[in-house]
């Protein structure tokens, strides 16, 4: 998750917290089609992607997806479900590594052959829908998003009863995407009522019940409602151990949700015990170089810079930046959270030289990947801005500060606590040039959002 802070904090962070299941989508689910009809060959590639996609080795994935879809189209023709499968299979590669142009007509040829080989209202098309609204959601592109999501929902409901696990991942998908916009009051039903299904489908102890937890808990933790948050941790955390054992990566995801609402909190002593445990995991399940393990370091290296700590987390924030430009290629979002973390640590030493590059370098990635109007171009925008206005270049911070404050609006919404943290920093900008009346006008809107969330 990437965060923009009031004031002069404009750190984009990775902390892994909330999970989509989308995964669980492309794997947990078959094709209708029973398994003798399905070609050996066709399986063993498929095999061999998903455990190369859980090694994050994603290039040789996708030489081997675009095989077995070759051969899925081989032995059933272009409109097999098989063929549906291995397009979704590939769409979902390339949108790990960013490459959203590439996904999208996959995702949607896979869904309109699952539309007319099952029919409109088949469990199966619920999964592309929601891989797309998925795809959308990433890009910022959320009234697209929303009403796929939705029809996910209703087919699941009725194809499948409104109490199957399947229904609580599809709540939890339109959840995420309402927490993402900030309609915090949108989301907490649903995610409640998620964790409700999972723990009586599956019982309290499953890892879905602590998938549920968590991503409830994150709803709470972007709230600054720490309190009730922990303890949803605490669960989660206890589940994992228990279920999947001490060292699975998604243990290491409870320790860094939990080491993050520590470090958001200033409790440093009880955040850095559970990063480092978290990044011991990903290094031991997935090797070194693993996008998980760059995501371990960029939240360990965010601890250090919080304490005021350069030394130690530069480093961090380096071999982070290596890894994710080698596993996702250098013009991956993720890259650019990489260069904006860094760009920020040279940023608060004063660095200015070191640290200007490394933001334009992330704006020019995220304006690529996504298109001018994503909110984390909103963050780019300001990252740099706040970079001039430190260093009393108004006019070119000015143009900045108000352009991502053009785009949070438009993508997030007027009372986005992002927007508040955009109107916050222009009227800094505005008190700095003697302009009170327009700072003040800023200021008072700013806090009238503040008071929505609370």
């Amino acid at each position: 998750m990437r965060a923009d802070y009031a004031g002069r904090s404009h750190t984009r962070e990775t902390v892994k917290i909330i999970m989509t299941s989308l995964l669980l989508f492309l794997f947990a689910f078959g094709t209708g089609v029973p398994a003798y009809a399905q070609g050996i060959e066709w399986e063993t590639l498929n095999d061999e992607v998903k455990s190369l996609y859980h090694q994050g080795r994603y290039d040789r994935a996708v030489v081997v997806a675009k095989k077995a879809l070759e051969v899925a189209e081989q032995e059933g023709g272009r409109n097999h479900p098989n063929v549906a499968e291995s397009l979704n299979n590939l769409a979902l590669l390339y949108d790990t590594q960013g490459q959203y142009a590439l996904a999208e007509p996959l995702y949607k040829r896979a869904l309109a052959i699952r539309e007319k080989a099952l029919g409109p209202d088949h469990p199966s098309v619920a999964t592309s829908l929601n891989n797309l609204a998925e795809l959308y959601r990433a890009q910022g592109q959320y009234a697209l998003a929303e009403p796929l999501y939705k029809r996910a929902l209703a087919i699941r409901e009725k194809a499948l009863g409104p109490d199957h696990p399947s229904v609580a991942t599809s709540l939890n998908n339109l959840a995420l995407l309402y927490a993402t916009q900030g309609q915090y009051a949108q989301a907490e039903p649903l995610y409640k009522r998620s964790l409700a299904i999972r723990e009586k489908a599956l019982g309290p102890d499953h890892p879905d019940v602590a998938t549920s937890l968590n991503n409830l808990a994150g709803l709470y933790a972007t709230q600054g409602q720490y309190a009730p948050a922990e303890p949803l941790y605490k669960r989660s955390l206890v589940i994992r151990e228990k279920a999947l054992g001490p060292d699975h990566p998604d243990v290491a995801t409870s320790l860094n949700s939990l080491a993050e609402l520590y470090r958001a909190q200033g409790q440093y002593a009880q955040a850095e015990p559970l990063y480092k445990r978290a990044l011991a995991i990903d290094e031991k399940a997935y090797g070194p170089n693993h996008p998980d393990v760059a995501t371990d370091l960029n939240n360990l290296a965010l601890l250090y810079g919080a304490q005021g700590q350069y030394a130690p987390a530069e480093p961090l924030y380096k071999r982070s930046l290596v890894i994710r430009e080698k596993a996702l290629g250098p013009d991956h979002p993720d890259v650019a959270t990489s260069l904006n973390n860094l760009a920020t640590l040279y940023d608060t030493q004063g660095q200015y030289a070191q640290a200007e590059p490394l933001y334009k370098r992330a704006l020019a990635i995220d304006e690529k990947a996504y298109g001018p109007n994503h909110p984390d171009v909103a963050t780019d925008l300001n990252n740099l801005a706040g970079l001039y206005y430190t260093r009393g270049q108004y006019a070119q911070a000015e143009p900045l500060y108000k352009r991502a404050l053009a785009i949070a609006e438009k993508a997030l919404g007027p009372d986005h606590p992002n927007v508040a943290t955009n109107l916050e920093n222009l009227a800094l900008l505005y008190r700095k040039t003697s302009r009170l009346k327009e700072a003040e006008a800023l200021e008072k809107r700013a806090t009238a959002i503040r008071a929505i969330g609370r």
